[in-house]
């Protein structure tokens, strides 16, 4: 896998030292509010495992799946709901976790769906922002790092499912994807 990665972008211990960071944040925001920590699969496993982890409050949490990718690197624009949430989020305050906000539609579908299910508060905390490729307005509350225009991998993040497993935040070599 390494001979595709044209270089580390976001090393392993930057990773782990910023979601520290923001762990330590969420949790004094939401110290006593029984939060839950929406994921939105599959890409942000990684991240939410290691999220989660440095939140250490009382909170719930749950998943959904919601694509708007084929087997490529562009979004198809079209959002397909795969998987719902299963907790009752009507008056809870929500978190959605997610592994990278690119040209938005996923998130923005996201959160309207959210806000239809009544919460308390709802923010936004991404692994990563690529606000370059932004074609609807919507920002995070919290976000880890802001990233160039450049096809990123990594800690959940894949080409064609692959590469997810890497520990750091690597630009995939364009010959990969463009065969």
């Amino acid at each position: 896998m390494m001979k595709d990665i044209a270089r580390v972008l976001i090393s392993e211990e930057e990773l782990h030292r910023r979601i520290r960071e923001m762990g330590r944040e969420l949790a004094a925001e939401y110290e006593g509010k029984d939060p839950v920590f929406l994921g939105v699969l599959k890409g942000v496993v990684v991240f939410f495992s290691d999220m989660i982890r440095a939140v250490p409050i009382k909170s719930q949490i749950d998943l959904l799946a919601v694509s708007s990718y084929g087997a490529g690197t562009e979004s198809s624009g079209t959002i397909v709901m795969k998987k719902d949430v299963s907790l009752n989020l009507e008056g809870r305050h929500v978190v959605i976790l997610e592994d990278i906000i690119d040209t938005g539609l996923t998130l923005k579908f996201t959160v309207e769906h959210i806000r239809k299910m009544n919460p308390a508060s709802l923010k936004v905390c991404t692994m990563l922002d690529k606000p370059a490729r932004r074609v609807v307005e919507i920002e995070a509350d919290y976000v880890g790092f802001t990233i160039p225009n450049e096809f990123v991998v990594g800690c959940g993040l894949d080409y064609n499912d692959y590469y997810r497993n890497l520990p750091f935040i690597g630009v995939l070599r364009p010959e990969v994807y463009e065969k």
